[in-house]
This record gives structure tokens, sequence and C-alpha cells, in this order.
């Protein structure tokens, strides 16, 4: 029996996307506490946060074509706070609004207030958690189904959005790319984190009691998303990254890690992480398979 996924590359791409700004606005505001002199390295977290999040909306509006059939369909996810996806539109909801004014009031030269950075940086948070718990609602399914979930999609999103913020500093602004040491070596640890998440949520699943949960396990460890477990996001994802990181923060001479080849292999690396980060999605997204039901009868 093959079984068709209920969601689909959109989906991850929103997934993705939404983490990647919420963890964008994370870094900005931490930049801005720790290094406040790289103002274009806060000013692009700015930038990333609402415009990757609305694309990512868009992409599930348009996922979602029953919904452009039924309008009224959205007016109701507004109704249910019981839901998760409610609580998931009032979190994006009020992180686009805060990204946007803080975005407008940076590029009119005027002050943020610290307090709007703090309330953006938690509803960050918020909007990165809730995609795992998005997928976490979905009981019938042993590889969404866990708390680990979440904590993953969280970790990925804050290590996706500092990639994000670090790639454009490494290729546009190499100068204050070299202040923000403290910023890179705490994101050096995030995949790490990612790579023992993900091996304890893949045995938490395996040990399920039905046969999907094992089944789903190994269709990313042997399976048809193999090649993209292993090379796309262990190995370009999570190794990689941390293999060069390690070397330009701990080994690699000063005058390497500030050279133009430096910033290079630090680009390498923030950009291994963003294709780990969407193929995390993707993989977790397609490979979870449902819990089968078999009545009596029908066998």
């Amino acid at each position: 029996m093959t079984y068709e996924p209920i969601w689909g590359t959109i989906i991850a791409w929103y997934l993705f996307l939404a983490g990647l700004g919420g963890g964008a606005f994370i870094t900005s505001a931490w930049i801005r506490l720790r290094n406040p002199a790289c103002t274009h390295l806060i000013r692009a977290g700015r930038i990333i946060a609402p415009a990757v999040v609305i694309v990512g909306l868009c992409l599930l509006m348009a996922d979602a074509a029953a919904g452009f059939a039924h309008p009224l369909r959205f007016v109701l996810l507004l109704t249910n706070f019981g839901s998760v996806m409610t609580w998931g539109v009032v979190f994006l909801a009020v992180f686009v609004v805060v990204a946007l004014i803080a975005l407008v009031l940076d590029l009119l030269h005027r002050d943020v207030p610290q307090w709007l950075d703090i309330l953006g940086a938690v509803m960050g948070l918020c909007v990165a958690a809730y995609t795992g718990c998005l997928l976490g609602v979905c009981q019938g399914f042993p590889l969404w189904n866990t708390a680990l979930l979440p904590i993953l999609f969280l970790v990925s999103a804050v290590s996706t959005g500092m990639a994000a913020v670090l790639l454009v500093g490494a290729v546009a602004f190499p100068g204050e790319f070299n202040t923000v040491v403290p910023l890179k070596k705490f994101h050096f640890w995030l995949p790490v984190v990612e790579l023992v998440l993900v091996a304890a949520l893949l045995f938490i699943t395996a040990a399920n009691p039905s046969e999907a949960g094992l089944a789903s396990v190994m269709a990313l460890l042997a399976g048809n998303w193999a090649v993209a477990f292993w090379l796309l996001f262990v190995i370009v994802g999570l190794v990689l990254p941390t293999v060069l990181e390690c070397w330009m923060l701990w080994f690699a001479k000063p005058e390497l890690e500030d050279s133009r080849t430096g910033q290079t292999i630090s680009a390498v690396s923030d950009a291994g992480i963003l294709i780990g980060g969407f193929v995390l999605r993707l993989i977790i997204v397609s490979a979870a398979l449902p819990v089968t039901i078999v009545q009596p009868w029908m066998l």
C-alpha cells in the first residue's frame, strides 16, 4: 500500500521561511544588544525577517486552494483559541506587524524602541516553535507527534536566521562580520544541538508501538529520503558547517579568519546551514507515515 503525503514542498517552504524570519529578527535584536555599531547587520536582520515570513504566508495561502473558494475559513481560524493554528495566526500576525514597524523606523533612521525589539524577538521565538507544534497536533503521525519536534524546529529556526544574517554580513559587510565573534561562537553550537535532537527524535519515533514510526525512520535513514537526509541535511547542513566553523573560530590564524578567504569559508558554512534547514523540514513533512488502524472486517 502506498501513501500520499498530506503536505508537500510548499508547506516545507512555509515552515522553513517562517522559522527563518523569526530567527533573523532574534539575530538582529542580539546584534543590537551586543554590537550596536553593526548597523548594517541589524538592518539586514530586520529586512529578512518580515520579507521571508510574508513570502511564506503567501505560499501557505496558495497551497490552501480551498481557502480561496471559501475565504470565511481564514476568518474562522481566529475564533478557536484552543487550536494551535489559531495561535499560529496570532503569533504570525503580531510578528509581521512588529517586524515591519521596526524596519520602517530603521529605514527612516528613527530610533527603534528596545521594547519593540524584545517583543519582536519573543514573537520570533513563538513563530519558530509554532512551526513544530503545527505538525505535532497530527496525532496519527509518530514522526510529528512528539514534544521534541517544536524544540528541534526552534533550534533550527534560530540557526538558519543567524546563518542568513551572517551570510549577508560575510558577503556585503565584512568589517561588521568580523566583529560579531560572540554571535558566531554561539551559532557554532546550534548545528551540534540540532544533530543531538534529530538523533533523539528518530530514536523515540522508531520506538513507537506502531509500525508507522519505524517505517518513517527507515524512510529517512535507508529509504526514499536517505540521500536527502544523509547528504543534504547531515553532511551539508550540519557536519560541514560545524567542521568549517570549528576550524575558523578556534584553529585558523586571525589573519585568515579576518581575510576575504575566511569570510568566504564562513559564507559557505552559512549557506550549508540554510540548505540543511530547508531539507530538514522537507524530509520531516514528506517521510512521516500515518498510523494505520486495521479493523477485523478489513482482514
